[in-house]
């Protein structure tokens, strides 16, 4: 029911867990992808990984550095250049480190706020000439952002932030493009595997559906917000964490 065909993606943070889950998934429905992360190796090694998967697709890769304006400028500009204007903003750079309040520096929230928050507003600027009619942006928020995470406040402050702005986004771009944030749980990603090494059991009492997610169910949440089928869904949060949110 979901098909991509003609259709060009940009997705950032696309070496971690659930944004290469959503590359792998639209690339086999069809569309143009490209790959951005500040990691050129991871880069290289996933482009390689969807032209097995898909052979003959359309993959490019772009080094970024989501926290500089000019970088998210030129990669924008980059992939409109080469795949003719942006469908699909898929916003999943970020990072989650640990440190409580009374022990975290100014240099640790800032650097933070760079790459979650900042980031995220440069990125979306940046694409906006370049989306075509009928497009979308989703960004990846965080349960964190509605609840709260021990250690992680300035994380947590991040992806509050961050669904707002998606929410204001989506007043300044309707009806042309379409912006929702996507909130997953606890995924079993390499972002979360010292997360899980300390509390799993913990957060799996708390999450209803007493599992934990995949990025693969993540990505079926993202491309479902791109597709047709949410066509007349926008400023939404759409909640991919097995009802932790509520608890």
């Amino acid at each position: 029911m979901i098909s991509f065909k003609d259709k060009n993606f940009l997705i950032t943070g696309a070496a971690g867990g659930i944004a290469r889950a959503t590359a792998r998934l639209v690339v086999q429905h069809g569309a143009r992808v490209a790959l951005s992360d500040v990691n050129p190796t991871a880069l290289a090694a996933l482009q390689a990984e969807l032209l097995e998967l898909a052979p003959g697709a359309e993959v490019s890769v772009h080094a970024t550095d989501v926290s500089d304006a000019q970088a998210c400028r030129d990669t924008a500009q980059a992939v409109a250049a080469r795949f003719g204007g942006i469908d699909h903003l898929v916003h999943a750079a970020g990072i989650y480190p640990e440190k409580l309040v009374a022990d975290m520096s100014d240099d640790e929230w800032h650097s933070l706020m760079k790459i979650n928050l900042d980031g995220s507003f440069y990125i979306c600027r940046a694409v906006i000439p370049y989306l075509n009619e009928g497009s979308s942006i989703v960004t990846l928020t965080s349960v964190a952002g509605q609840r709260g995470s021990y250690a992680h406040a300035h994380y947590a402050a991040s992806k509050g932030a961050l669904i707002s702005f998606s929410r204001s986004l989506a007043l300044e771009l309707a009806p042309k493009t379409r912006v929702n944030a996507l909130s997953p749980g606890i995924i079993a990603t390499p972002m979360t595997k010292d997360l899980l090494a300390k509390n799993e059991q913990t957060l799996l009492q708390n999450t209803p559906l007493k599992r934990l997610g995949t990025a693969e169910e993540v990505a079926g949440g993202i491309a479902f917000l791109c597709s047709p089928l949410a066509g007349f869904i926008t400023a939404e949060t759409l909640q991919v964490n097995g009802g932790l949110y509520i608890n």
